[in-house]
């Protein structure tokens, strides 16, 4: 049976399985997350991305998510996914939800252990922390008894929200 860990720090340093980055449709890098998570890793990580297939240009439409391998990242994936823009995604809640689902079902069919989140969508996508934070969490308790699973959180503003909202999930 796997734990939740909730950190504050960088992401990028995670010795886990899998990274998920929380990308941009195009998978090119950018900033953010997704930018350090490309830096890290590396050249060998946006050649990876440059081989998945497009369509009209999107790579990874908002909600689904896509695997490579992790270039110089400590993991041994990256899994890509695009969680919404909050005041302009018509079903961001849904969209969010999906982000996560996704990266799990991707991360368990990679026979991955260990996974390790950022709070995808909180930063220039705008998703208001509370309600992000109540989606990652509550998926990852489905997922919890199958793998380790690690929130590395930017901030401390961010990091007590996960704090305190997982201590409620969990009734502690």
């Amino acid at each position: 049976m796997g734990q939740i860990h909730i950190l504050k720090g960088d992401i990028t340093t995670a010795k886990v399985d899998a990274i998920v980055n929380a990308a941009n449709s195009r998978m090119l890098g950018g900033g953010g997350v997704d930018g350090a998570i490309h830096r890290a890793a590396g050249p060998k990580l946006l050649a990876e991305c440059q081989k998945v297939a497009q369509v009209n240009c999107v790579r990874c439409p908002t909600g689904e998510a896509r695997i490579t391998t992790a270039g110089n990242l400590h993991a041994n994936y990256v899994i890509h996914t695009v969680g919404p823009i909050y005041n302009v995604d018509k079903a961001p809640r849904e969209h969010l939800k999906n982000a996560y689902e996704n990266s799990f079902k991707l991360a368990l069919e990679h026979d991955c252990k260990s996974i390790a989140f950022p709070a995808i969508s909180c930063g220039v996508y705008m998703y208001p922390h509370q309600e992000a934070c109540e989606i990652a969490l509550s998926i990852a308790l489905e997922y919890v008894n199958r793998l380790d699973i690690y929130f590395y959180l930017f901030d401390e503003p961010l990091f007590d929200v996960y704090e305190k909202t997982y201590q409620q999930l969990v009734g502690q």
